[in-house]
């Protein structure tokens, strides 16, 4: 199946689906998939700021598999156009090729060489860290029981994986002269340098935690800004940063404690929260996690380690469907220059993928 399957990696990878900027609209890559799935029921959704969802269902299917089809932007270190997949003995290179494009190509060419129930659930807005696709979705009467998310898994079935919160923090200090003695105390900078400290040190007593080969809070400080210059006490900063619990950490207990290392007054605003997979608290999770492993098996998938990334498999957990990550390509390639996926991995993805269609 490979020549088909890169016939339409040529093709999704020249479509600028980058995000951001998000300036996707339901064109383009849209009408390319329709026209490659005549005997599918075609529904193109808009949810705006470049956040487009095509649903594919052909028969009366009770699995779902779920690509995104936006990439990341694209930097001044790849060595030749982005949008023009490169074919070399063993690769194919490409804004995409790898997260996640590879799979959209390999899950059309089985499509087409099937004739078996099948949906697919196309969207763009996973690197965004706005899943309205995702939502919206979930809150409609779609009536699947399972689903099969790609991401760069290298075709293994992925059951587990971290959770991801992003937070934007604001702190109040008193401007004035940095001779004062009241500096160490007024300084907006100096309260964010110490929070920063206390959250290292509870990030660093979380290291023995364990969950399915992952181990302990990953935790990063992206960006601090704020004052005027060296004399001056700092009024304002701002801090952003980022962490990803394990499925079996409780998330909203964690921002709590990361809140309370901070002065009174001090703004704490959660900008994305994306829960574990699989979802729920610890019992759920288990029994979650139990099912996907199931699924796994009987589609007769090679399962895989838990992973650090995050992937909206986790949304759909979360909203009882059982959910695995699955397709081609390894995370170490995904949003690197030069971009690239192995043609034996698009192969054996296809062929997984058509094997279960022919099911």
């Amino acid at each position: 199946m490979i020549e088909q399957v890169l016939k339409h990696l040529e093709a999704l990878v020249s479509y600028d689906t980058r995000n951001p900027p998000r300036a996707i609209g339901t064109g383009g890559i849209f009408d390319y998939i329709r026209a490659q799935l005549p005997d599918f029921r075609v529904e193109v959704s808009d949810y705006g700021a470049g956040a487009v969802s095509l649903l594919a269902v052909r028969g009366q299917p009770s699995r779902l598999f779920n690509v995104h089809l936006d990439t990341v932007p694209d930097s001044p270190a790849w060595t030749a156009d982005p949008l023009k997949l490169r074919v070399t003995e063993d690769r194919a290179i490409g804004l995409g090729a790898c997260d996640i494009k590879g799979a959209a190509a390999g899950l059309i060419a089985a499509a087409q060489s099937t004739k078996g129930d099948a949906a697919f659930l196309f969207s763009t807005d996973e690197e965004a860290n706005d899943a309205r696709c995702i939502d919206a979705f979930l809150k409609s009467g779609h009536g699947f029981k399972e689903v099969v998310v790609s991401e760069p898994t290298r075709c293994e079935a992925v059951l587990a994986h971290r959770g991801i919160a992003s937070v934007q923090m604001s702190f109040k200090g008193e401007a004035g002269h940095a001779s004062g003695a009241n500096a160490m105390q007024a300084s907006a900078l100096h309260q964010a340098i110490r929070w920063g400290a206390d959250a290292l040190a509870l990030v660093e007593a979380e290291s023995h935690q364990r969950f399915g080969g992952l181990t302990g809070l990953r935790f990063n400080i992206g960006r601090i800004e704020g004052g005027i210059k060296a004399n001056i006490i700092a009024p304002s900063a701002e801090l952003r940063f980022g962490f990803r619990p394990l499925p079996s950490q409780d998330m909203d207990a964690l921002h709590e404690r990361f809140r309370s290392f901070a002065p009174e007054g001090t703004g704490y605003a959660p900008t994305f929260w994306g829960p574990s997979l699989p979802g729920g608290d610890v019992a759920v999770a288990e029994e979650r996690r139990l099912a996907a492993r199931d699924l796994a098996d009987a589609l007769e998938l090679p399962i895989g380690n838990a992973v650090d990334f995050w992937t909206e498999a986790s949304l759909f957990s979360a909203a009882g469907l059982t959910a695995l990550v699955y397709g081609p390509g390894d995370i170490a390639q995904a949003h690197t220059a030069d971009e690239w996926v192995s043609l034996r991995q698009l192969e054996n993805a296809a062929t997984a993928y058509r094997r279960l269609m022919e099911k």
